[in-house]
């Protein structure tokens, strides 16, 4: 049965509305961390500017420049994921047909995704613990307080990778179904 005629309640046509669903978490996403990127050029920008034109330095402005990059960098691993920007052995995957890729993607998905998502959840819940108990902020005086928001999105990441890549196993099921026809390769998801 093909995408265009599966019925509007049959599993696949619920399996491809969940996929969707999935899918438009990392795009909204997406969204917002293209501004935390803008952010971060302009922090990073205003705290060079006042050190060397005007010699003021603020431990603050520093530390936020820095962790919206670490921000923009953990929340946008699943929308990266969405389009296609990690790395695969292109030349390999790419000579594959529909259904080869897709086994790939599933097997990927099993195989290496799922544990590091579930490593990096579970060690990072123990970091986030740590630091939450202590309140832990800047090691450095006038610096950013709650550094435990920032380890904290460690689980942000890891459920939003984790999403995508429940997204991506359903997308190569619903393939290997023949439910939906296969993502033109080098398109992303």
């Amino acid at each position: 049965m093909s995408g265009a005629s599966a019925a509007a309640g049959s599993p696949a046509a619920g399996s491809a509305a969940l996929l969707a669903r999935l899918e438009s978490i990392n795009r909204g996403v997406g969204r917002v961390v293209a501004w935390l990127t803008l952010a971060t050029v302009l922090i990073c920008f205003g705290t060079v500017y006042l050190r060397y034109a005007v010699g003021i330095g603020l431990i603050w402005l520093q530390e936020s420049y820095i962790w919206t990059h670490a921000l923009a960098i953990l929340l946008g691993s699943g929308y990266a994921f969405l389009n296609g920007g990690f790395i695969k052995v292109d030349m390999a995957y790419n000579r594959l047909s529909d259904r080869g890729r897709a086994w790939v993607d599933l097997g990927g998905v099993i195989v290496f995704l799922a544990p590091f998502v579930t490593m990096i959840a579970i060690s990072g819940w123990g970091f986030f613990v740590s630091s939450w108990r202590m309140a832990e902020r800047s090691a450095y005086e006038g610096g950013l307080p709650a550094l435990y928001v920032l380890k904290g999105m460690l689980m942000v990441f890891a459920v939003l990778v984790a999403l995508q890549g429940m997204a991506v196993a359903l997308r190569a099921t619903l393939v290997l179904r023949g439910a939906i026809p296969a993502t033109p390769s080098g398109t992303g998801h």
